[in-house]
């Protein structure tokens, strides 16, 4: 049976440094076992505002790049153009 970890729109609000310590323990743990689908706004560059620890923010791209497909869809949001229509 195939099972996945989902964590929509990490990048929203910086992490505290325990809740970041927290998050990569589960991504390390997780990223061995199954899959790992993260959404964000975030290029790369910009994780250093999410896991402020530089260390910290190293480890977790490289458990979640390591074997990844990641997928670009652009900078424009998906749900903004919902929120005009009546």
């Amino acid at each position: 049976m195939w099972s996945s970890t989902f964590r929509d729109e990490l990048g929203y609000v910086p992490l505290a440094e325990v809740a970041a310590e927290l998050l990569f323990q589960v991504i390390a743990e997780r990223a061995e076992k199954a899959a790992i689908i993260v959404t964000t706004n975030l290029p790369f560059s910009e994780w250093p505002q999410v896991f402020t620890n530089a260390r910290l923010c190293k480890a977790v791209l490289d458990r979640l790049t390591d074997q990844a497909h990641i997928i670009e869809t652009g900078t424009e949001s998906y749900r903004v153009p919902f929120q005009f229509r009546n």
